[in-house]
């Protein structure tokens, strides 16, 4: 027999202390993005239309489009840093990314000593990006480096200024900064794999494909949501580069050879300058690039998604 509605249970209501809990756990966060990421873009935005020094509020005076003309036609580090930042990404993308993803690969085949190998290509990514900028100043050191030492000891007659050099400075820094990403999408990598079902390469096996054929037209495609982040990371991290710039290029982010956005905007805000409206312009430049990168991809994505 069917009780009647009087008698049927009701989901109780929230008590005081479940809506201070339910308050804070979703106030906290969305305050915290708001005030440290939504108002600082915003506040960007607003002065990059204008000039101030960074101290009296009064000195904002509006300028409209004006930091952007000079950014465009008037300064001679910009279109450097933006080719640089071509170029980061460019190399993050065709190089350590896709190593780092072959070692995931490997490392997922249960070979042995594998926890090892792990943790010996993660390490950098534990270490701090500056930190891993004086590892690699001291290798790079053109008198008593360890590259250089190594180079004298196979016969050559001359050190090289590695990061003094601006044909080969930008180079110098992207290695050292592949050296870390690479451990960070093998671990990315190899956490996707660990959900990947394995009688999927054991049905390609019995077809006939080798290793390669495998990886590339079973493993490559199932792990699609895995690829999609990996890229977002690297173009994020190929964008963002500042620290292991800003330690090796002695922290300047208008050193020849090594410009990039992120040490224009640096430069143009907390230097000696303090020019918050032509350092504000950059970021917002920095930051469309971003989201155009982003976005343009993410849409691409989901639209092939629902297509199918």
């Amino acid at each position: 027999m069917t009780a009647p509605p009087s008698a049927r249970s009701r989901p109780g209501r929230l008590g005081t202390g479940d809506r201070i809990f339910l308050a804070a756990v979703i106030g906290v966060p969305v305050l915290a993005l708001l005030v440290f990421v939504w108002f600082p873009a915003l506040a960007s935005v607003g002065l990059s239309f204008t000039t101030w020094d960074g101290i009296d509020l009064g000195a904002i005076h509006w300028t409209g489009v004006d930091n952007y003309q000079q950014i465009f036609t008037n300064y001679p580090p910009f279109w450097p840093a933006v080719r640089h930042n071509v170029i980061w990404l460019l190399f993050t993308a065709l190089v350590p990314t896709p190593f780092g993803v072959f070692l995931a690969y490997q490392l997922d085949k249960k070979i042995r000593f594998t926890r090892i190998y792990q943790t010996a290509i993660f390490l950098p990514m534990v270490l701090s990006l500056a930190v891993v900028g004086f590892i690699w100043e001291i290798i790079y050191n053109p008198d008593s480096g360890l590259l250089n030492s190594a180079l004298g000891a196979a016969g050559a007659t001359s050190d090289i200024d590695w990061l003094g050099n601006q044909d080969l400075s930008l180079w110098a820094v992207l290695v050292a900064s592949g050296w870390r990403h690479t451990g960070y999408i093998m671990i990315l990598y190899l956490a996707g794999l660990k959900g990947f079902d394995p009688a999927l390469k054991e049905a390609a096996a019995l077809d006939g494909a080798n290793g390669r054929q495998t990886f590339l037209k079973v493993v490559l495609p199932a792990m699609k949501p895995i690829n999609v982040v990996i890229l977002v990371v690297t173009v994020m991290e190929s964008l963002r580069a500042f620290d292991i710039v800003y330690v090796l290029g002695g922290g300047t982010g208008s050193k020849p050879g090594l410009e990039l956005l992120s040490l224009l905007i640096t430069d143009n805000i907390i230097g000696e300058a303090s020019q918050i409206g032509y350092g504000s312009a950059l970021a917002v430049v920095l930051l469309v690039v971003s989201l155009a990168a982003i976005g343009t991809f993410l849409f691409q994505t989901f639209r092939t998604q629902e297509d199918q």
